[in-house]
């Protein structure tokens, strides 16, 4: 008997531990209400306006009295500057604001077509016509030509296919550097134009 109340209460224990945690996941950066620390604070109605310096109980009552919760909106500012407002709300339109910024994000990503020395003259304008589309979605577009054992000696034959090929999309980008020799590879990023 006793060693079951032992291990109710270690559950018990264990599933408060766990929604503490998280609690303090999903916690904000905003403190209300009773959670406001500081003894005396700013205090701003809910139309904007300035109210005064006041201890946070009188405050408190303020917020109580027009039925909204008392937000600390700045709380390293002396003394911390609270509002009135309904939380709840405001942390809707952060979280709105914060999608709506998020839509207008434009991701960038880096596609790579690889060339050979002695590629054909079907094969690289399909590539050519692959990387313009690319660039036209506003993509940068990686060039790599590769050499082949011997072909190391004809780097100047590989710089001549590189231009060749950014000649062909200059409608679309521009290359950012001149082609550069890694190794084994000549490589040029084309990037798109800005519209």
């Amino acid at each position: 008997m006793v060693l079951r109340i032992i291990v109710c209460k270690t559950i018990i224990i264990f599933t408060e531990v766990i929604t503490i945690a998280a609690q303090k996941g999903t916690r904000s950066q905003y403190r209300t209400n009773r959670n406001i620390t500081a003894e005396e604070v700013r205090l701003i109605g809910t139309d904007g306006t300035a109210i005064g310096i006041m201890s946070v109980n009188e405050a408190l009552k303020h917020s109580e009295a027009a039925g909204l919760d008392l937000v600390e909106i700045s709380p390293n500012a002396r003394p911390p500057v609270c509002r009135i407002m309904d939380y709840g709300k405001f942390m809707f339109e952060i979280s709105k604001r914060e999608k709506e910024a998020k839509k207008k994000q434009k991701t960038m990503e880096l596609k790579e077509i690889w060339l050979k020395l002695g590629i054909d003259e079907h094969d690289i304008n399909f590539k050519i016509k692959n990387a313009c589309k690319f660039l036209a979605d506003g993509n940068k577009v990686k060039v790599s030509l590769s050499f082949r054992g011997r072909e190391m000696t004809r780097t100047q034959m590989g710089a001549e296919v590189l231009e060749r090929f950014t000649e062909a999309c200059s409608e679309y980008g521009t290359p950012e550097k001149d082609p550069k020799l890694e190794g084994r590879h000549m490589i040029v990023i084309i990037a798109p134009k800005k519209q």
